[in-house]
């Protein structure tokens, strides 16, 4: 019998399609051009076939939340994307995005040109060292729960609405909408 014999019903098949799962993607920037790198990332990260958009949420401005002192702000914003990609396939998307816009790790929770990070994917959960799902913080940051709950008002997290959650969050205080945050929204197919 093949590897690939269709007649297993676990069989494999190299020209399978994978389903489409969805996932919640949080985007930050606090280096350069930020809402220009915010969205030029919308665009890559849904720039192939295996990715689509589903909505994303307008853009705020928001503190630095660790990390070294005297950080300037990020923008931040998240996206629903559908995707046949697997959580590891994703992740490593993402990476080659944030490397696109010259991410650099030196620093954890350092000034940075781009961060994306999967806060949801479907609902898978996930331990794992590489890829911890859903997002092990993204329960405590406003700047990843507020632009959501914009996004999607009837959102969970862990089986809690996300608006409640960002509103309990320490960051919550001084988040404001970015004033030209309209320019993300293009493509959204909701």
């Amino acid at each position: 019998m093949s590897r690939h014999d269709a007649s297993r019903p676990d069989a494999v098949r190299p020209d399978a399609v994978r389903p489409y799962t969805r996932a919640v993607l949080a985007l930050g920037s606090n280096l350069g051009e930020r809402n220009d790198t915010l969205c030029a990332a919308v665009a890559e990260l849904v720039d192939r076939p295996d990715v689509r958009l589903r909505d994303v949420s307008p853009v705020v401005q928001t503190r630095p939340v660790g990390g070294p002192s005297g950080q300037p702000e990020f923008l931040n914003m998240v996206m629903e994307i559908e995707t046949s990609l697997d959580p590891y396939g994703l992740l490593e998307h993402c990476q080659a995005v944030e490397n696109r816009h010259l991410r650099t790790r030196d620093v954890r929770w350092g000034a940075r040109t781009l961060d994306v990070d999967i806060i949801t994917f479907g609902g898978l959960s996930s331990s794992d060292e590489k890829l911890t799902l859903p997002h092990p913080r993204a329960a405590e940051r406003a700047f990843v729960l507020y632009p959501w709950a914009l996004m999607d008002p009837q959102a969970t997290l862990a089986d809690e609405p996300v608006a409640a959650l960002a509103a309990q969050a320490p960051d919550f205080p001084g988040i404001e909408h970015f004033a030209d945050d309209d320019s993300c929204e293009s493509g959204a197919t909701g």
